[in-house]
């Protein structure tokens, strides 16, 4: 039976690293498939639990230097809160040793600077030459502080060099530990057997300074780099950060506090102004105003009474109140956010795959192109500069080509660009399922929405209430409120709900009846009166004139219609009203040239109208799920990429059969296993914004592989000494260095742009 896992992967710190664990691991038995992120150091891992186990796994990784944290620890939010302050802290410490390392050979790399532009100053006649004293102190000095530089931050990349030698696995540590120890070993030699060698090499040059700076340089942007990634996945962080560790729960008439991981479906609990809701569930008791920004994006707190749902990780303001668990550990609204965004920033852009292939063969590729460099040098400079000199550059070929290139860039070009706009999203309100729904969402040229519960609200609210007979002035509402109030018709609820709104108070009719399909009646003060549609008006043979309410009901409104036997009292339309700010949404798209298509399975004059008021030309109505099916099918084929907007069951064929299928979190739980991306809140404004955060997400990921590309295949040849011949200079080692350390920062640094951009 096939199993998917998604694990931390230890020391999986490049791009290389991540292209070995997936072609180790994907020739064991059993082992279906393999993702590796080495932004987010994890891996999706699928496998026949039959053939192999996850321990078995992280065994045939440990002899390459990786190994999968096994932890078991997906069963609540409360888990990820703890597992994720864990790893911030461990990740803390790491930082805190990567910079103290630093520390200790900066000085000493400060120094090699200032020695080597002191000798470059003097060949050019720009300085004295060095004091006779002093360089026989250098020529001290520069061994014993190439010696120290390696074995305090240089041993992951010595260890790089053995496990090529050993297993043969290269990455981007063994091209730092063959070039640094190449530089270091050629030094050593030149210093004990100069003698010997001088009509060799020039003896001369040494390269101790180069072994010294090139790992403090290299050292210095993997600790920058470090820093940046941390904070490219800090949205997680944020969530997590929004659960509360403890819940107070009543038990036998008595509060008490207890661990979120103790709380269980149906457990009553307080929640006191102030506080963070532990636990989602629906409120028993009490009146507040909940903050719910950091799930949903929207700033104004949200009124909460008896009967309303509350979700984990929101904060109550003002007044305390009860309520009953109803989903608890990873069944929170809170733990599926953070579920959602953890999977989406672990996985992959098909922009990707290009990157990971070159990935790939990229270190064995530099690995021949600096010996071919060497070779090369050897020939050729042999033949124009002598074999001593020859040699030397052909070292130092070697090694800046080694240092120089860098499959880090590549790797991090997608990911990180990724991971910082699936957190911006997450941020807004915006759930995205994975890479892949980033890259399609982008090329999105057609939207279709369906009507109920995407352009409208969903439910029938009381749109506006005109009372007939003066008599009834400060009653009629309260009467219709408590005839409407032993119904459980959803237009019933409407009623009641808009007078609640009113403060009206209201009791319970006395011999109240349902009329089937027609209204209901009951005894209120003595009078029996009617509530319902024209059937039952006319039935009772009360006149009343319908063309008042005719263009109303065209327009998709329902009347209930309060009366006696003997007069109308008042009329009451009903409809499913708008969404607030659902005419600027679609107005937004259009102004991104994008097409706006409304599919409904309403008639025709409802829809036209809806359609009107919020800008929409292009309307299907009286559609059914599979007639909506179809008409994506033709846009598709018509050279269309859709996204598909709507929140009910009859929609999810639809939202599977678009590009980009986008559901409200409002809506069905199999509408919301269809889509790509979910809306918090039910929010259709945000469809433009998770179209705009795709298009900079691109944009991002774009600008990083332009740049990892150029930088590689302009970086190698120059420090390969390429265009020695025309410019008679050829990049060091030490800028080679500086120049790979720099391409992982700036690629990191462009991706974490995107969190300033506004949506």
């Amino acid at each position: 039976m096939a199993q998917l896992v998604s694990v931390k992967v230890i020391g999986m710190h490049c791009a290389s690293c991540a292209s070995i664990i997936e072609r180790t691991l994907k020739k064991k038995e059993g082992v279906v498939s393999v993702e590796a992120n080495f932004v987010t150091e994890a891996a999706k891992i699928t496998f026949d639990g039959g053939l192999t186990t996850i321990e078995k796994l992280s065994e045939s990784l440990k002899p390459l230097g990786y190994s999968l944290d096994i932890t078991d620890g997906e069963n609540h939010a409360g888990y990820h809160a703890a597992a994720g302050g864990k790893t911030k802290e461990k990740k803390q410490r790491e930082l805190v040793s990567m910079r103290n390392k630093i520390f200790s050979i900066l000085p000493l790399a400060v120094l090699s600077i200032i020695v080597m532009a002191w000798e470059a100053a003097a060949s050019f006649n720009l300085a004295p030459e060095m004091p006779a004293v002093m360089e026989g102190l250098l020529k001290i000095l520069l061994p014993l502080m190439a010696t120290y530089t390696i074995i305090i931050a240089g041993r992951p990349y010595l260890l790089g060099f053995y496990r090529f030698i050993r297993y043969g696995k290269a990455n981007m540590d063994t091209l730092i530990g063959i070039g640094t120890s190449v530089a270091y070993i050629y030094s050593v030699m030149i210093l004990i057997f100069s003698g010997y060698l001088k009509s060799f090499v020039d003896a001369r040059y040494e390269y101790f300074d180069v072994t010294i700076v090139v790992i403090a340089f290299i050292s210095l942007g993997k600790y920058l780099e470090a820093r940046s990634k941390m904070k490219t996945g800090d949205a997680i962080e944020k969530l997590l950060h929004l659960q509360a560790k403890t819940a107070l729960v009543v038990e036998s008439g008595e509060e008490r506090e207890i661990p979120i991981e103790q709380v269980k479906a149906g457990d009553t609990i307080i929640v006191k102004p102030g506080s963070r809701i532990p636990v989602d569930g629906v409120v028993m008791g009490g009146f507040s105003y909940v903050d719910e920004s950091m799930l949903t994006g929207e700033p104004i707190p949200v009124e909460k009474k008896t009967g309303d749902s509350i979700s984990a990780g929101t904060v109550n303001t003002t007044g305390a109140f009860t309520f009953k668990a109803a989903r608890v550990g990873s069944k929170t609204m809170l733990s599926h956010i953070i579920r959602m965004v953890e999977e989406a920033q672990n996985s992959k852009a098909p922009i990707q795959a290009l990157a990971d292939k070159i990935s790939g063969v990229f270190v064995p590729i530099v690995l021949v192109t600096a010996a071919a460099s060497l070779i090369v040098w050897l020939i050729l400079g042999s033949h124009y500069l002598g074999f001593s000199q020859a040699f030397s550059y052909g070292i130092m070929a070697f090694v800046g080509v080694l240092v120089i290139a860098c499959p880090c860039a590549l790797g991090l070009a997608t990911p990180t660009a990724v991971i910082v706009g699936v957190g911006k999203g997450a941020k807004e309100g915006i759930l995205v399922k994975d890479a892949a729904t980033i890259e399609k969402l982008y090329k999105v040229n057609v939207v279709v929405a369906d009507k109920t519960g995407t352009i409208t609200n969903g439910r029938p609210e009381l749109v506006s209430f005109q009372i007939s007979s003066r008599d009834y002035q400060a009653s009629a509402l309260p009467i219709l409120a408590s005839l409407e109030s032993r119904s459980e018709h959803p237009i019933a609820r409407a009623v009641t709900d808009y007078a609640k709104g009113k403060n009206i108070v209201f009791g319970e009719a006395e011999n109240f009846e349902i009329i089937k399909g027609k209204g209901v009646t009951g005894q209120i003060g003595g009078v029996k009166y009617f509530a319902g549609n024209e059937k039952l008006i006319r039935d009772l043979g009360v006149e009343f004139n319908y063309d008042k309410i005719k263009n109303e009901t065209l327009q998709g409104k329902t009347p209930v219609l309060l009366a006696t036997k003997e007069k109308i009292i008042a009329v009451a339309m009903v409809a499913d009203a708008v969404k607030p700010g659902a005419g600027e949404a679609i107005k937004n798209l259009l102004k991104m040239g994008i097409k706006v298509v409304m599919l409904t399975g309403d008639d025709k004059n409802t829809a036209s109208f809806i359609a009107k008021e919020v800008g929409v030309t292009d309307v299907m109505a009286e559609v059914m799920p599979e007639d909506k099916l179809i008409k994506i099918k033709e846009l598709q084929d018509s050279g269309n990429i859709v996204a598909m907007v709507g929140d009910g069951v009859n929609d999810a064929p639809a939202l599977a059969q678009a590009d980009v299928g986008i559901a409200m979190d409002t809506g069905t739980d199999v509408a919301i296993e269809s889509a790509g991306v979910t809306l918090l809140h039910g929010d259709i404004s945000k469809v433009a914004k998770a179209i705009k955060l795709s298009k900079l997400t691109m944009r991002g990921i774009k600008q990083n592989l332009f740049w990892a590309f150029f930088y590689n295949i302009v970086g190698i040849p120059l420090a390969a000494g390429l265009f020695y011949p025309v410019l008679g200079w050829m990049l060091s080692p030490v800028f080679a260095g500086l120049a790979m350390a720099f391409s992982s920062v700036s690629v990191v640094s462009n991706s974490l742009r995107l969190k300033t951009k506004k949506l």
